[in-house]
């Protein structure tokens, strides 16, 4: 399974067709989240090891292009990409969820130090 960082997908999103699929529940993703993205609020399912959850929103996919799914922190969202992988779908999870968004969004010295670490350790 593939994961992306958030300024990694900043940048894929300007230059590529990238789905954003954020798994977060409704309220949540009223309060904020990532420009353009979707939301299917199955996050508490997830969580349960409900993975059918997922497969009504399926029809609302791309079929073609890459899926990244999006949840509070990137631990819930694993389970989603799982399972659009297994339906057949080229999908990623953002690295740090969408709390790791907010640190790039805002620059963080958290977000610097963890982007720095990712560079220099293996």
């Amino acid at each position: 399974m593939s994961s992306i960082g958030p300024g990694r997908l900043d940048d894929r999103r300007a230059a590529e067709d990238v789905f954003v699929l954020d798994i977060r529940p409704a309220d949540a993703y009223r309060d904020g989240h990532i420009e353009g993205s979707h939301n299917a609020p199955v996050y508490d399912d997830l969580r349960e090891g409900e993975v059918e959850a997922l497969d009504p929103h399926l029809d609302e996919l791309p079929e073609d292009g890459e899926i990244v799914t999006v949840c509070k922190a990137g631990v819930v969202a694993r389970s989603a990409t799982n399972h659009l992988e297994s339906a057949g779908y080229d999908a990623t999870t953002l690295t740090g969820g969408y709390a790791g968004w907010r640190q790039y969004e805002r620059n963080t010295v958290l977000y610097r130090l963890a982007a720095f670490a990712r560079r220099v350790l293996p």
